[in-house]
């Protein structure tokens, strides 16, 4: 099985044999994406949080790339599709349960769906996820987060699979969290155990539809997009108390609110927001991204730095690339 890639027949046969999940071919990853973008890959739809590391061995044995997917936002997916393996984490991976204030949730589990169950039964922590995009495997994985908070806040300890498709337990202080990162390079997330803290349902149901009207007022979620673009800036420069400083403010304050680059648009509700405003394809995505970086720096000096994931044709993240 020297030199296959993905897509190859025999890869996919192969890794049909061993576990008990879905494995497509040829598929569209358009429909797993936030942003409606990307070609053609072989994806596994893991029925059981096994098949995840059958197919990591599988890969790992024949020198096939693979990449971890859940409900697709904060990534950007290459147009010619992807040579690796996709791995979908949804149904199957999407367990909740507890023992007191400790949660334990698995990786293919929506977030906002997490954070209204747990919020449901009184406990708060997860509940500022309501109205976040994305899965819990992929914001444990991204570090994802909002209004002040995020997943470090809260996870105690993350199962993970590696690339020989053999499980391990991290506790929280071995996992090293920085802002939007978790450091999990080369593992996918199979499940997390969080800490949450009691609080009055009343209270978590107005801070819930405070959260998600603020959502649906500010943000442009009922176009496809990806969530925020570029991370805000960091350093002195950025520390003053007049003028724009976060990346939305820089791009709308260099006049580029509305402004397109083929079927991508800088959202005229958010300008921190690139819509997929009809037949986007990847490479308008980042000519937009090139665009809002080269203007806000000659206006501003502030060098924007992306949030979304850039991935390549492998599976890598072109961003952790680039630097």
């Amino acid at each position: 099985m020297d030199q296959l890639t993905a897509r190859d027949p025999a890869f996919a046969q192969a890794l049909r044999a061993k576990v008990r999940g879905e494995v497509r071919e040829n598929e569209a990853l358009a429909r797993y994406s936030t942003y409606r973008i990307g070609g053609p890959a072989t994806v596994l739809l893991p029925a059981v949080a096994e098949d995840v590391g059958h197919a990591l061995a599988l890969a790992h044995e024949a020198g096939v790339p693979w990449f971890a997917l859940g409900l697709g936002s904060n990534i950007l997916l290459p147009d010619g599709g992807l040579d690796a393996l996709v791995i979908r984490l949804g149904k199957g991976l999407d367990m909740l349960r507890n023992d007191g204030e400790r949660w334990t949730v698995g990786a293919g589990l929506p977030a906002p769906l997490a954070a209204r169950r747990t919020a449901a039964a009184g406990y708060a922590g997860l509940h500022i996820f309501v109205g976040v995009p994305g899965s819990v495997g992929g914001g444990v994985y991204m570090n994802a987060g909002c209004h002040g908070g995020d997943w470090s806040d809260v996870v105690e300890r993350v199962t993970v699979v590696g690339r020989a498709g053999i499980d391990q337990v991290l506790g929280r202080a071995e996992v090293p969290f920085t802002y939007r990162r978790s450091g999990l390079d080369g593992r996918v997330v199979l499940e997390a155990t969080v800490r949450l803290r009691p609080a009055e349902r009343a209270e978590l149901d107005e801070q819930i539809a405070e959260m998600f009207e603020w959502r649906q007022r500010g943000t442009p979620f009922n176009q496809p997009c990806c969530g925020s673009v570029f991370k805000n800036p960091s350093g002195p420069s950025w520390k003053r108390e007049d003028g724009p400083r976060t990346a939305g403010q820089l791009i709308e304050a260099a006049g580029l609110k509305g402004a397109r680059v083929g079927g991508a648009q800088v959202s005229p509700m958010h300008a921190n927001y690139f819509v997929n405003a009809g037949g986007a394809t990847a490479a308008d995505v980042r000519g937009l991204i090139a665009l809002a970086q080269r203007e806000v720096e000659a206006r501003f000096g502030a060098r924007l730095e992306p949030e979304v994931k850039l991935i390549g044709a492998g599976g890598e993240y072109l961003n952790d690339a680039e630097r």
